[in-house]
């Protein structure tokens, strides 16, 4: 294909196009950005990825996987220690400097041009979602006797993801990983008690 040189790798290029959406936002991200990233001509990468939207979302779901977080913490064996593996899984990824500063689905969604509707609704698709896999966990953990009766699992999981992109906002501006895991500890002591557990030592930052 013309202007697509003989080496591209669509793995990489992927990889190297969300971290620039990462650094700089859908919004913030050029097509010019992208081909001079990426190595491409505008015609190679329409060819590989469809659209400039196309290739945000398909980097949206890399970085899905990449921030894994949130799917380990659901092996948790109780309410606390999936709130405290969902606190600090955001506090060691935005909290590593290796990083962009932020988070991707945050960082598309802050600012978007009225023609960038669909790109906007979608990470609040995407949010929504993430927060009602919380809410189902905590459901859960409230059936089986692991959080108080009168815990409410909508509230607990809407705290939940208040203090994750509560994070994720401050990692973006420069806190360190010791002072995000800080903030979520402080979270983690209004988390309500497990019955029959005892309280947990807080882990050393």
């Amino acid at each position: 294909m013309t202007g697509r040189p003989r080496e591209f790798d669509i793995d990489k290029a992927l990889e190297r196009a969300m971290e620039l959406f990462w650094r700089q936002g859908y919004e913030g991200t050029s097509l010019s950005d992208l081909t001079r990233e990426l190595g491409l001509s505008r015609t190679s990468l329409y060819a590989a990825f469809g659209s400039k939207e196309a290739l945000f979302l398909k980097a949206l779901d890399l970085y899905e996987v990449r921030a894994g977080y949130r799917a380990a913490a659901l092996t948790a064996r109780t309410a606390r220690d999936y709130a405290r593996a969902l606190l600090e899984g955001a506090a060691d990824l935005h909290g590593d400097k290796k990083n962009p500063a932020g988070c991707l689905g945050v960082q598309g969604a802050l600012v978007c041009a009225p023609e960038s509707n669909a790109i906007r609704d979608e990470l609040v698709r995407r949010r929504k979602v993430g927060e009602s896999i919380i809410r189902d966990r905590l459901k859960r953990a409230k059936g089986e006797g692991d959080l108080p009766p009168d815990a409410d699992a909508a509230d607990l999981a809407r705290y939940l993801s208040i203090v994750i992109y509560g994070i994720t906002v401050q990692a973006a501006g420069g806190a360190t990983r010791k002072e995000l895991r800080s903030a979520a500890e402080l979270a983690l002591r209004n988390w309500p008690l497990d019955r029959g557990m005892p309280q947990v030592t807080p882990k050393p930052l």
